[in-house]
């Protein structure tokens, strides 16, 4: 165990794997997962994106966001409207039931990242932050 102790991608690896669990936990009730919430954080920052520039942004195969977006419209979280500029494409916007489910889980997410980090104190918190946005930025 030792060696995989040593190894960085692995750390990041049981990080993101126990995050997500901590994460799908928290979401169980709603019958959604992290992946459903990446989505939804995604639209609350936009007016309407095209299925496939959702697929790029959140390197998600083009196929798993037609389920997830099914999933979303579902629930009336979120819905696909003709694109304003082509009416053969299709944009999938927001609800306001979607806005209030992530008013709502928001709280859920800070305790996630909070039991997370528990070990780390503000400052150390912030410094990792600040390092993942660096790597995470990159192409």
């Amino acid at each position: 165990m030792r060696g995989l102790l040593a190894d960085t991608g692995y750390l990041l690896y049981r990080l993101g794997l126990r995050s997500g669990q901590l994460f799908n936990t928290s979401l169980q009730e709603s019958g959604l997962r992290l992946r459903h919430y990446a989505v939804l954080r995604f639209l609350a920052t936009s007016q309407g994106v095209l299925q496939r520039e959702l697929s790029t942004r959140l390197g998600y195969d083009p196929s798993a966001i037609v389920g997830l977006v099914d999933d979303l419209e579902r629930q009336g979280l979120a819905e696909r409207r003709p694109a304003p500029d082509d009416r053969r494409s299709r944009i999938v916007v927001l609800t306001e039931s979607g806005r209030a489910f992530l008013r709502d889980t928001d709280e859920a997410g800070r305790r996630v990242t909070n039991d997370l980090l528990a070990p780390l104190d503000p400052a150390e918190r912030e410094a990792l932050h600040a390092l993942l946005l660096r790597v995470a930025d990159r192409p």
